[in-house]
């Protein structure tokens, strides 16, 4: 019995050629392989304004509380809400001002977080109901 080795081909040939490559000059070393590019990079000045009107947002809910626990509340009614718009700018393709929002809501809400929890330990009291 002979053993037969068969050369079996697993991807189909490509219907488009590759285009031809120049050879490196030596010139700059590295991998002369593509380079892809981001379609909606995200910017430094659109992370900036999102991080701006969350933080305005926020601040003007925040203001509208008497006491803590209302102002535990609204904080969570607009950092819920910047979340929302935070989705709806990244369904749209403006990422960074999505970006600024999510961080600025997380901060703010992290900051009513720990308000609440150090009212709870200093109290053993829960301040939202």
């Amino acid at each position: 019995m002979t053993d037969r080795h068969e050369v079996w081909q697993t991807t189909a040939p490509s219907p488009h050629p590759a285009p031809p490559m120049r050879a490196p000059s030596g010139l700059f070393p590295g991998s002369s392989r593509p380079t892809y590019r981001e379609p909606h990079p995200v910017g430094a000045g659109a992370l900036l304004a999102g991080l701006g009107a969350a933080s305005v947002w926020l601040a003007l809910f925040g203001a509208l509380g008497r006491d803590l626990a209302s102002y535990a509340w609204w904080t969570i009614l607009a950092a819920v809400s910047a979340w929302a718009v935070a989705l709806i700018l990244t369904a749209i393709g403006v990422r960074g001002a999505a970006v600024g929002v999510a961080l600025a809501s997380g901060l703010g809400l992290s900051i009513a977080t720990a308000f609440v929890a150090g009212r709870w330990m200093s109290t053993h009291d829960w301040p939202l109901w």
